[in-house]
């Protein structure tokens, strides 16, 4: 019965695609379109765990101090996670792991929700607000099934029916094993990173951190003048594009929402900034 009804769905979806585009613009809906079921995220997510926990010379795990993971997830993580708007925080499997590599300003996230960020980015980055920022945005593009869209348009339709239907039963495996290697992961479009960023915004209106902390961390990298610059976040902007853009995207959101427009030098800790806790915790712990 549960396969007759996915098939239904699926091929209501197909169809609904065929009305919807020509062929020759199939792959701009398709760019949209998430065949995946959130189960199938889950374990894509955990296969692509298991080899990052395999692979230490490439993401070499953070050990040195387990207080400042420990107070990663107890401070900042699981805060961002009790914000109302997160659906699926009881479906994902949401943690947070640090790679010890002070040479790359990045964090990703994996579908199903592991999260990851690097030493570098903590190092850089200086106050919780900034990092409950880019942890959101994370995070949204977990909940968004953002990477599960580009692997549904970069391996076709057919290909995910097939794994929906039970088909291709080891093909989750080999995408698993892609993602990890890089040939599935692609960049972000425009609209993924704009809509992580209006949710990472949203969720830590919830939370005790100024909901622009989204914007901090690019503004930081604009007057450092390293974001043409390559170096260290040359792999950060390689994923997360059009940073100067986002900063504007950002201060428009919170003039709407009615709230005070700092930027990262600027913010008044009233507004929930945690400057001196970050540099307690995280950066001298690091």
């Amino acid at each position: 019965m549960l396969r007759e009804k996915r098939f239904v769905f699926v091929m209501l979806l197909f169809i609904s695609v065929g009305f919807m585009t020509s062929c020759d613009t199939v792959t701009d809906v398709i760019g949209d379109i998430n065949l995946f079921t959130d189960s199938d995220e889950v374990q894509l997510g955990a296969d692509v765990v298991t080899e990052i926990r395999s692979n230490p010379a490439e993401y070499p795990i953070y050990t040195k101090n387990p207080a400042v993971k420990s107070y990663l997830k107890s401070r900042i993580f699981n805060e961002i996670l009790s914000s109302s708007k997160i659906a699926k925080k009881n479906v994902f499997n949401y943690t947070l792991e640090i790679i010890d590599d002070d040479d790359v300003l990045n964090a990703f996230a994996l579908p199903g929700g592991p999260c990851y960020v690097y030493t570098g980015l903590l190092k850089y980055l200086d106050s919780e607000a900034a990092l409950a920022g880019v942890l959101g945005h994370e995070i949204a593009h977990a909940e968004e099934s953002h990477a599960a869209e580009r692997m549904t348009e970069h391996y076709g339709v057919s290909i995910v029916i097939g794994m929906v239907l039970g088909e291709n039963p080891s093909e989750l495996a080999q995408i698993a094993a892609n993602l990890f290697t890089g040939i599935a992961f692609l960049a972000n479009s425009r609209s993924d990173e704009d809509q992580s960023d209006e949710r990472s915004f949203e969720y830590l209106q919830d939370t005790r951190y100024y909901p622009g902390g989204v914007k901090f961390f690019f503004e930081k990298l604009r007057d450092d003048g390293l974001i043409s610059s390559g170096g260290g976040i040359e792999k950060f902007l390689s994923t997360h594009p059009d940073p100067v853009e986002r900063i504007s995207s950002t201060d428009a959101r919170l003039q709407n929402a009615g709230l005070t427009v700092y930027t990262y030098a600027n913010a008044d800790e009233s507004a929930g900034i945690f400057r001196d806790e970050y540099k307690t915790n995280i950066l001298d712990a690091l």
